[in-house]
């Protein structure tokens, strides 16, 4: 069983940093990709950023240059360091990740407000 639970999250003012966390219950390894997404009121979830077991990272095109996905085996956590926040960032965040049986798993969420 795999767990994922978020923490981080919560009020900031626009322009701000903020950053995320999400600790596994298991190592890190047995995840091909780890992945940041974000769910605002009355929107589909979307891909906000990844990271694969190669440390290769794809991010969405809105959150290009202001957000960074890192991943610390040693902590079996993935980081989402999020810089010059704008409203629209204000979402709930979940963490996702993939093994390498293609099973999913999610985290259960952390909200993010991002205030003008």
């Amino acid at each position: 069983q795999v767990h994922l639970v978020e923490s981080g999250g919560g009020l900031v003012q626009a322009g701000g940093s903020l950053r995320l966390s999400c600790a596994a219950s298991r190592s890190l390894f047995l995840f091909k990709a780890m992945d940041w997404y974000r769910q605002a009121p009355g929107k589909q979830r979307e891909l906000v950023a990844e990271i694969t077991s190669g440390d290769s990272t794809n991010y969405a095109d809105s959150v290009k240059g202001r957000f960074t996905i890192s991943r610390d085996n040693a902590k079996n956590t993935v980081y989402l360091q999020m810089n010059s926040l704008k409203p629209e960032d204000t979402a709930v965040y979940y963490c996702h990740a993939t093994d390498w049986g293609s099973n999913h798993y999610w985290g259960q969420g952390t909200q993010l407000t991002v205030s003008s």
